[in-house]
Order: structure tokens, then C-alpha cells, then sequence
């Protein structure tokens, strides 16, 4: 599993692969993306599709972490590690991360 900055810094590459989808939404919401997308400075109605389902995952994602982050210290505690020793863990390993 590929670190937070490294995931970050692979999301910043500028000629990362495309694929090819194909999806099924309503005309309507087209429509809106259409007129909303120039206005928050989008070239089109895909880019502003992409964004908001960056910042979807990316919310997914940092919940996810912190959701599994949450489930460690737990199972830590129940093997009898001192708080004070995984606080200090969990600082050092965001100071790695960052």
C-alpha cells in the first residue's frame, strides 16, 4: 500500500494514465455540470466529473485511514501498550508521512 505522500505526489503528476469509462447519468445533471463547470474554472463537464470524484475518494480514503488507524491503537491497547508509547509511535510515523 503506497504511503499518503506518495499517493499525493503520483495525483500531482501532470500525464498520469487515462482510461476510458463509460457511465450513465441523467441529462439534467449534465446539464448543470455543463453550466457550473466553466464558472469554477473548468474546461468542461468531465474535468469537473473527475474533481468531484477526486475529492469524494480522497475524503473515502482519509476517513478510511483514519478509521484504520483508530482500529490499531485499539487492538494495542488490548495487548497492553502504553498509551504514551503509541502516541509516540503515531507521531513519528506522521512525521514519515508528511
Amino acid at each position: 500500500m503506497k504511503t499518503v505522500s506518495e499517493r499525493l505526489k503520483q495525483r500531482l503528476t501532470k500525464d498520469r494514465q487515462m482510461t476510458t469509462i463509460s457511465i450513465r447519468i441523467p441529462e439534467d445533471v449534465i446539464g448543470d455540470l455543463k453550466e457550473i463547470a466553466p464558472a469554477l474554472g473548468f474546461s468542461g463537464y468531465q474535468p469537473l466529473i473527475r474533481a468531484y470524484i477526486g475529492q469524494g475518494l480522497r475524503k473515502d480514503q482519509a476517513e478510511m485511514e483514519h478509521s484504520q488507524l483508530l482500529t490499531l491503537t485499539e487492538s494495542l491497547r488490548r495487548h497492553g501498550i502504553d498509551d504514551t508509547v503509541i502516541s509516540a509511535a503515531i507521531a513519528e510515523a506522521k512525521l514519515k508521512i508528511a
